[in-house]
């Protein structure tokens, strides 16, 4: 992998106007050329190259407990050579799951489990970073491949879900229960609990999830959202409980550590939550001190029309990047490794963020190093022998 470079990722960013065309500046000659495999460091954490496993929902758990199968999960990509592997949306309270498989960290019970997992991780040199979720809605599901229906009994397995206003996301669900101010506080107070307990289990990156129809992005979103109170109408008010989550959460992380927020860039739905919104929210978040967007999208209505394809959300976090003035993960159908390169170096985003790539290739990040001419890192009991075989 390359030698990191010194350069500060503020340098680089100051490197492209608000429209990401390069401006010419008397040091230029001097930066090196940023692409997949540079590093980059946030805060006090850096970064191997810009490669990230994506938050994906295993439906494995047991009381929202991780086991083996998460560590090898989530381990296998950490030795294949990403940077940043983060675990995926680990629910802040047993009602926040999206089924009664999810990973959870709303107990000190939980800690122990997923700190094996971040040591294990921190030793192949990868960061290890956890998101944090509340399904909000569209929680009490079973799992995919029992065909993820609502449970909507306690008989069945479920429990009650809530949500801001009582909006079923199915016309055939059951009707979920509107907060009150009482259970809006609760909630800011579940990630704050499941924050620090991340941060006792050795997470060097927290991820909050307000995107895909889950809890923050249902107060997000006017499709959902239809309250009255401080908490819906306004755009100021609808990005109330988010901002609140993630000022909490910054206010009490260590400085050095990065804090990230993924978002749904858009609804594709008119009159939903869109782009320009998007923007002004990441400025907020910035102000508070979120460190990268993840910009994904869709999510909040089961009948939304998403254009879905290679690269189709790429141009949302390159406006949020340019717009916001903030750092942006891009994700979605990203595949191929001289793709993935091209966000990079074009300024599209700072990080790429893999999903189902990494589930068909654990050595996508190896993958990549050779298709773009560099020498392969291969862990040493694995390059020991595939380099002799070489020879």
């Amino acid at each position: 992998m390359k030698e990191p470079k010194t350069i500060p990722e503020e340098q680089q960013s100051s490197h492209f106007t608000a429209h990401g065309c390069r401006t010419e500046t008397a040091h230029d000659r001097d930066v090196p050329e940023i692409d997949l495999l540079s590093p980059l460091t946030i805060r006090d954490i850096t970064f191997r190259n810009r490669i990230v496993m994506s938050p994906m929902c295993q439906y494995s758990a047991k009381d929202g407990f991780a086991d083996d199968w998460h560590l090898v999960h989530l381990g296998s990509r950490a030795v294949g050579g990403v940077s940043l592997v983060i675990v995926e949306a680990t629910a802040v309270t047993p009602e926040g799951r999206i089924s009664p498989g999810d990973v959870g960290i709303w107990s000190e019970d939980h800690i122990e489990p997923l700190a094996r997992i971040a040591r294990f991780v921190h030793k192949q040199g990868a960061i290890a970073g956890i998101q944090l979720a509340h399904a909000g809605r569209k929680g009490s599901c079973d799992v995919p491949w029992k065909g993820g229906n609502r449970l909507k009994t306690r008989g069945e397995g479920g429990w009650d879900v809530v949500a801001p206003s009582p909006i079923p996301f199915a016309a055939s669900d059951p009707l979920p229960i509107a907060l009150d101010i009482e259970g809006i506080n609760e909630v800011v107070a579940m990630f704050e609990a499941a924050a620090k307990r991340a941060l006792k289990a050795g997470f060097k990156v927290l991820e909050i999830h307000s995107a895909h129809g889950y809890l923050l992005h249902e107060f997000l979103s006017p499709l959902s959202n239809h309250r009255t109170d401080e908490y819906g109408g306004s755009l100021e008010n609808r990005m109330r409980l988010l901002l609140r989550v993630a000022e909490r959460l910054r206010g009490f992380m260590p400085g050095e550590l990065p804090l990230f927020v993924r978002i749904s860039g858009t609804d594709w739905v008119d009159g939903g939550w869109d782009i320009e919104q998007s923007v002004e929210l990441a400025k907020r978040l910035k102000a508070l001190g979120v460190d990268l967007i993840d910009v994904s999208s869709g999510g909040i209505i089961p009948e939304a029309r998403i254009p879905v394809g290679k690269g189709y959300q790429v141009p949302l976090a390159r406006r949020i990047r340019d717009e916001a003035n903030i750092r942006t993960g891009a994700v979605g159908l990203i595949t191929e490794p001289r793709e993935a390169d091209e966000i990079i170096t074009s300024g599209d985003a700072n990080m790429v963020f893999l999903a189902r790539e990494l589930l068909r290739e654990p050595y996508w990040a190896l993958k990549a190093e050779h298709a773009l001419e560099e020498e392969p890192h291969w862990p040493v009991p694995y390059g020991y022998a595939i380099k002799r075989r070489a020879k």
